[in-house]
């Protein structure tokens, strides 16, 4: 194996932070002029022609193809009566929205994005009906950015309304519009100025005005949403994505564009993630039991916590109200359980859940909250780490499931073993391998470890997606579970995250050197992945642990920890996550685990594929850019460090479905060529 990309100028910039200061030699592939983009384009013909020279690209690319499904399969939504969910018609390659008398029904288009541009049709973000079911709300991103407007729609006619509010939207972990209960309107959160600033704000759109809303939010950056509770009664806004608290309540008895907001929850130091049922705020709470438990806190005392179901040895993820039930979904062991419980904590019984997997929920609480809202009856998608996502109902008049939709692809002939590896500091980490029945473990075998470890988000043993080519092809796939992540509840999140964060990079070298001595793979055959914040793993480990990997693929990453705090965006991650980047010793501990500031010259590096988009607010593409050229200039020996910046592609949300084929085609490739394997 050869290097192919073309060499790179160094230049003399330093990046000081805290009065600490850091060579920055590629500064310059911050930007986005000329010279940028002949480098990017120089860059992504040199990695597309070094995977397409493997003989089984082709064949690769039609497994991936049966393979991938979208790892967030949004719902159908009822209102009016009828339901509404979006679907990717046959031949397309984005999704149309489409009305139906039942949650699964054939229906009708009531908007396709191929009319809006036939040559670049754009991404559907998110879709909410008004609760008369006469108008829908859409959000529409045209770059894959994410970053979205509104469009609205006449149920009945399926003609597009006049009116809609021209803010964009950062992206859909707001859920989009939220509406008043007379569907005169709808709150949503949009951005003010550059979507890396993360300047948020919320608007009030009404009989064709839209207006700002101004609640007495907690201060500093961070998501934010109006939600409105299901008696139509309140307004309530709340704040902070990874762990999610009600800040203030107003009555929507007047005129909503004049609420008077009054704060409920602003001196709390953990998640209070729930619903307004009646005249109390129930939720699932971290505060005072670290794996969950379900309070109900009344809106006019909101010092006089109740507990309605206490911590227990599972952990409790989320609620909804289903009718007058509540329904508790909670992890096992990584496994999901869904319980069901009366308003007074008595238990009602369990959900049959379709396997041993996982329910597909939005990574981050915040988001499942505006997500799952009340309703009469519990729809939910399930998958496993063999067989893609179905989605079911459940009604507790009935003792069994209603399937909806049929998984569409599992991974025939596959087994899953769970295993547990010891970290440095002795914590037990566990993790899953995915195989066929007919791939032996009496010899190493090529394997992946997927992985994420970080800002409270739960890595879910559900179907690996485009992955599953990887184990269709003889592959041993590893889903981990990282400290940094919620699998284990708020200690397992606490325990890697900021002076903590480097326990989830052992956690993985463990899962890597467990499943070596176990003989499963050797260093010679074990490749690393992850996106964003897995995307950091990956550079993390391959530059920490070079003698691990065989290959290592950082996709949509953030590599220099220490430049991301000169955006908006950057630093909200950063302080949240990593540190404070205003104390000179903490800024030396993240430059420990900051991948381009970690290599050195002269080292033997595994071979590195990185893959990011190029309009993408979260992790620009300029770290991808600045760790690609370090790492090509340092590497000793012939191992390729290639580089593939995509055109219209963002966190990987919106991305085109043939765009991402290709895209997804392109890094597994590169895994397998360099692990020996063949589709």
């Amino acid at each position: 194996m050869t290097r192919t990309a073309p060499t790179t100028r160094i230049g003399a910039d330093v990046d000081e932070r805290a009065g600490v200061a850091f060579p920055d030699p590629y500064h310059w592939l911050e930007g986005d002029g000329p010279e940028v983009q002949r480098w990017q384009d120089e860059q992504g013909e040199a990695a597309a022609a070094w995977v397409r020279d493997w003989p089984h690209f082709d064949r690769l690319r039609e497994s991936v193809s049966r393979f991938q499904t979208a790892r967030f399969e949004p719902l159908p939504r009822a209102a009016g009566g009828r339901w509404f969910r979006t679907t990717v018609p046959e031949g397309r390659t984005q999704a149309s929205v489409v009305v139906a008398d039942e949650p699964a029904g054939e229906g009708r288009v009531l908007f396709d994005p191929v009319q809006e541009d036939p040559a670049r049709p754009p991404f559907v973000s998110w879709i909410s009906p008004s609760p008369d079911g006469r108008v829908l709300a859409v959000g529409v991103c045209t770059d894959g950015s994410e970053q979205n407007t509104v469009r609205l729609v006449d149920v009945t006619t399926g003609a597009a309304l006049p009116g809609a509010p021209t803010q964009t939207l950062m992206d859909n972990w707001t859920s989009g519009a939220h509406w008043l209960p007379d569907s005169s309107g709808f709150f949503f959160a949009g951005i003010d100025g550059r979507a890396v600033d993360l300047s948020q704000r919320v608007w009030l759109h009404r009989n064709g005005t839209t207006t700002q809303v101004d609640v007495p939010w907690l201060p500093g950056s961070d998501y934010r949403m109006v939600v409105v509770s299901r008696d139509g009664r309140y307004a309530v806004a709340v704040q902070r994505m990874m762990d999610p608290v009600p800040v203030a309540v107003a009555r929507l008895d007047d005129d909503p564009a004049a609420l008077v907001w009054r704060p409920f929850l602003t001196d709390v130091g953990g998640s209070v993630a729930g619903h307004l049922l009646g005249d109390a705020w129930v939720a699932v709470t971290d505060v005072g039991a670290p794996r969950g438990r379900l309070v109900r806190i009344p809106l006019d005392a909101p010092s006089d916590w109740e507990e309605v179901v206490a911590e227990s040895d599972a952990v409790l993820r989320s609620v909804t109200p289903v009718g007058d039930a509540l329904y508790l979904a909670e992890f096992v062991d990584t496994y999901a359980r869904v319980r069901i419980v009366d308003p007074a904590g008595r238990e009602l019984g369990e959900v049959p859940l379709p396997g041993r997997g996982a329910l597909v929920e939005l990574p981050f609480p915040m988001m499942n909250l505006g997500a799952a809202r009340p309703s009469d009856e519990f729809l939910f998608a399930f998958s496993t780490l063999t067989s893609s996502a179905g989605t079911y109902r459940h009604r507790q008049s009935a003792p069994d499931l209603e399937v909806l939709t049929e998984p569409a692809v599992a991974i025939e002939d596959a087994v899953v073993e769970d295993g547990w590896a010891t970290s440095a500091d002795g914590t037990r980490v566990p993790y899953h391998l995915v195989r066929r029945t007919d791939v032996p473990l009496d010899r190493p075998q090529p394997a992946m470890i997927y992985a994420y470890g970080g800002f409270n988000a739960p890595w879910v043993p559900s179907f690996p997606g485009v992955m599953a080519a990887f184990v269709a092809a003889g592959g041993v796939f590893v889903h981990g579970h990282l400290r940094g992540g919620a699998e284990f509840g708020r200690e397992w999140w606490e325990g890697g995250r900021l002076a903590n964060k480097q326990n989830g990079y052992a956690d993985l070298y463990a899962i890597a050197e467990a499943v070596i001595a176990d003989g499963v793979t050797a260093p010679d055959r074990l490749a690393v992945t992850g996106g964003s914040n897995g995307g950091l793993m990956a550079g993390v480990a391959a530059t920490q642990r070079p003698d691990l990997w065989a290959a290592a693929i950082p996709r949509v990453p953030l590599l220099d920890v220490i430049g991301a705090c000169r955006d908006g965006y950057g630093n909200w991650v950063v302080r949240l996550e990593f540190g404070d980047p205003d104390d000179p010793a903490e800024v030396r501990r993240m430059a420990g685990f900051s991948p381009y500031h970690l290599v050195e010259d002269g080292v033997a590096y595994p071979p590195v594929f990185l893959d990011s988009g190029d309009t993408d607010p979260r992790c620009p593409p300029w770290h991808a850019r600045k760790f690609a050229a370090r790492l090509q200039a340092a590497t000793a020996g012939p191992a390729p460090v290639l580089l593939r910046i995509w055109r219209n592609v963002g966190h990987g949300w919106a991305t085109d479905k043939e765009i991402a084929l290709t895209e997804n085609t392109e890094w597994l490739a590169f895994a397998m060529k360099v692990l020996g394997m063949r589709p």
